[in-house]
């Protein structure tokens, strides 16, 4: 089963417990709340857990990075008075036009929603709101007088419609199903909740300094898809519904604040095209991008560009896309040249919020990626090092370059580099993948072993993971300081175990 019936009919379930007014403490007060944040955290977790094994979750260094920077940026001035809320922005690849915020600050983004936003505001617009949700504790407010089990209902009914999509035939998948679907009929936000989340969202967009229309632009935009869709309205209408009134709402607090243009940044043209190169066929991907560069019908020529080499590389045509990567360049240094000059002319009659930068890591990656796959390691090598110098903390390269490390055979490089990586980001998950191919290269089963562990760990598999350190001590082929650490290791990890079973 799709995680796309997951999002279309389970997470919203975790906004939308339906209770009276005269039940719902008082907006903005969560002394009522039925959980901790912890629980809400953990709560999370589990669910997070499921998801990022399910196909459609995009586990895409670069989509990630660039919605957590897009989510820190609203985050900067609205998280002052919720300091301690930990949020996790993540993508999948799915076409319906849905976002949504799961417990414990965890925000998912359709691709169809992204690729339907026609400027970086009208993202923002969207992740403003469900910031709104969860820094309101909307979640902690609704479940306020159900029953205390209701969470662990809703959270157990999430989990066995994942489970379930590995065995259609199972009974219990159709029976989740019903379970749900009764629970939903049952459910509806809370008009005070939406009324709530547009207008904390909309502090959180203008003070982030974006434009402020670009929530009621893309919302008037859904509306109107709605009335014309034959399969009827986008799922984010109905996960969040909008109507003519709030609309207005909106649109009276923003006709008073001073015009504001706000470029889109490089980096949102560019998650838009890699999104649309990894839809469909490649061939069609392929197709789409070479249609759009030959009409002209873009507003970047540069994401178009990086778009179609991204396509060809999906479709193996290496030779073809080292040729387009100089055009590339070509046209990121023009299209830099353009923008200055426009941005210096129009700084005149409007403000300017902030210059376009036609320097990207996301080129600098795709670059060498092309290089690689072209079989020109050294060349490959080089753009990731001098990339690394002006984009250190720029995850993709990062990957990259340990992985073209090990590829290249060069593995105590590879080992030496990820260590040196891991104590500046101890929790990263790909650098203790990446740790774990290079000792198994090496043939050190302790140490892939206890690598693995820290990966499983870290995405909430525990039982995986001490299993993986009770195999690391079976291997038993490390040193005496190496077998102390993992059955040190192997001890912490049974005790959290017991202390999450009470």
């Amino acid at each position: 089963m799709k995680l796309r019936y997951l999002t279309a009919v389970i997470l919203p379930l975790f906004f939308v417990l339906n209770v009276s007014a005269d039940e719902l403490p008082e907006l903005g007060d969560i002394s009522q709340a039925t959980i901790s944040p912890r629980q809400e955290r953990q709560l999370g977790l589990q669910i997070m857990t499921e998801i990022r094994a399910d196909r459609s979750y995009l586990d895409d260094a670069e989509i990630a990075a660039y919605l957590t920077s897009l989510g820190n940026r609203l985050l900067a001035g609205s998280n002052e008075d919720h300091p301690d809320q930990e949020f996790e922005f993540f993508a999948l690849q799915d076409p319906s036009i849905n976002a949504f915020a799961l417990p414990g600050g965890f925000m998912g983004f359709n691709s169809g929603l992204i690729l339907a936003a026609q400027s970086e505001s009208e993202l923002a617009g969207v992740m403003s709101h469900e910031i709104a949700h969860v820094t309101q504790k909307h979640l902690a407010r609704m479940i306020s007088g159900q029953k205390y089990n209701m969470l662990t209902t809703l959270a157990s009914l999430a989990l066995a419609i994942l489970v379930s999509r590995s065995n259609p035939q199972a009974g219990q998948a159709a029976v989740a199903a019903s379970q749900a679907l009764s629970i939903q009929s049952r459910l509806n936000f809370t008009r005070d909740h939406e009324k709530e989340a547009d207008r904390i969202g909309l502090n959180i967009l203008v003070d982030a300094g974006l434009n402020p229309n670009g929530m009621t632009e893309f919302f008037e935009r859904l509306q109107k898809a709605g009335r014309f869709q034959e399969n009827g309205a986008p799922s984010y209408l109905r996960t969040h519904p909008i109507t003519y009134e709030r609309i207005a709402d909106i649109q009276s607090r923003t006709q008073n604040m001073s015009y504001r243009q706000v470029p889109d940044s490089l980096d949102f043209q560019l998650v838009r095209a890699k999104l649309r190169s990894l839809q469909g066929k490649p061939k069609d991907a392929v197709r789409y991008f070479e249609s759009s560069i030959r009409d002209k019908r873009y507003n970047s020529e540069v994401a178009e560009r990086y778009g179609l080499i991204n396509a060809l590389l999906r479709d193996r045509a290496y030779l073809r896309a080292d040729k387009e990567l100089a055009l590339l360049y070509e046209s990121s240094r023009a299209s830099g040249m353009i923008e200055m000059l426009e941005n210096h002319r129009l700084g005149t009659a409007i403000q300017i919020e902030r210059k376009v930068s036609h320097s990207s890591p996301m080129i600098e990656t795709l670059a060498a990626r092309v290089k690689f796959s072209k079989g020109q390691f050294a060349e490959a090598l080089d753009i990731y090092r001098a990339s690394l110098q002006i984009y250190p903390q720029h995850r993709a390269l990062t990957y990259d370059y340990a992985d073209a490390l090990l590829r290249s055979h060069s593995v105590d490089s590879a080992l030496k580099f990820i260590n040196q990586q891991l104590l500046f980001t101890p929790n990263d998950v790909r650098l203790y993948n990446l740790q774990s191919q290079g000792y198994a290269a090496l043939g050190s089963n302790l140490m892939q072993h206890r690598a693995q562990a820290e990966a499983y760990v870290r995405q909430g598999y525990l039982a995986a993971a001490i299993d993986q350190l009770q195999t690391a001590l079976r291997r038993n082929d490390g040193d005496f300081y190496q077998v102390s650490g993992v059955e040190a290791r192997l001890k912490e990890l049974r005790e959290l175990e017991a202390a999450n079973k009470n």
